[in-house]
């Protein structure tokens, strides 16, 4: 008698039949994809490909034209708007600029979803802008304004922001754009650390090679003509043989070869 085979856990992100687009014109059609709880996941590809309109379709920023996106299972096209809402809560987003108020401090913008999203006094708010703070690294710079600190800075209080909520899923764009080497492999190792501790499924656009090849557990490859996923896999082994020489070349491009 053969051994029963578990069933596969219910994904973190699950993307079926998705077409995206925009003022009549279809930039993704008919893409299919997810993403494993726990996972660090990167989509990937060339400027004009698709990623970030992927990701606006995903956090409920655009609307697709087609498909169906759930979260753990649950559909976010069927929910009311109160459900939605707080579908949509469980996950965090750091934009590529960080997106941070300028005319508020680093506690006031990490405050912010906290206040919108609970009820929670303002003691215990405090007490976990300090704490989020102090996990991406910027304990003493609680009163400082996004304009007085550096780029890396920002993108880390953006994140602090991003995980202020617990979010299950914690979506990424273009994290490391506009940072030096230094400061953009120090970010990587936060948020590798950040999965470790919580277990957090993250999910990254990005062209920088350096982050796809030193975090990305899996990633899926965007190609503008295609108007959709042309790889999906490892990175490294995605770099070493794919059959799509767009593939390779793009993996291979640069002074960072895999390793």
């Amino acid at each position: 008698m053969s051994t029963p085979v578990p069933p596969e856990p219910t994904p973190a992100i699950d993307v079926r039949g998705l077409s995206c687009g925009y003022d009549g014109r279809v930039v993704l059609k008919d893409i299919t994809f997810s993403v494993r709880s726990g996972e660090i996941f990167f989509v990937i590809g060339g400027s004009g490909c698709g990623k970030s309109t992927l990701l606006r379709n995903l956090i409920g920023i655009s609307t697709p034209l087609a498909g169906d996106v759930r979260f753990f299972g649950q559909p976010v096209s069927e929910h009311d708007a109160a459900a939605r809402r707080a579908l949509l809560k469980t996950f965090g987003v750091l934009y590529q600029s960080g997106a941070l108020w300028s005319s508020l401090t680093l506690r006031q913008n990490v405050a912010l979803p906290l206040e919108e999203y609970t009820s929670l006094s303002q003691p215990e708010i405090l007490e976990i802008v300090a704490l989020k703070l102090a996990q991406v690294g910027l304990t003493g710079f609680e009163d400082y304004y996004p304009s007085e600190i550096s780029g890396g800075m920002k993108k880390r209080a953006g994140l602090a922001r991003a995980l202020a909520l617990d979010p299950a899923i914690v979506f990424l764009d273009e994290p490391s754009a506009g940072l030096d080497p230094i400061t953009s492999r120090r970010l990587d190792e936060l948020v590798l650390q950040i999965r470790e501790m919580f277990g957090t499924t993250i999910a990254v656009v990005s062209h920088e090679l350096a982050s796809i090849f030193s975090i990305a557990d899996r990633v899926i490859m965007l190609d503008r003509g295609e108007k959709g996923i042309i790889a999906s896999g490892d990175p490294k082994d995605l770099a070493r043989g794919h059959r799509d020489p767009r593939v390779v070349e793009f993996l291979n491009r640069g002074d960072l070869p895999p390793q």
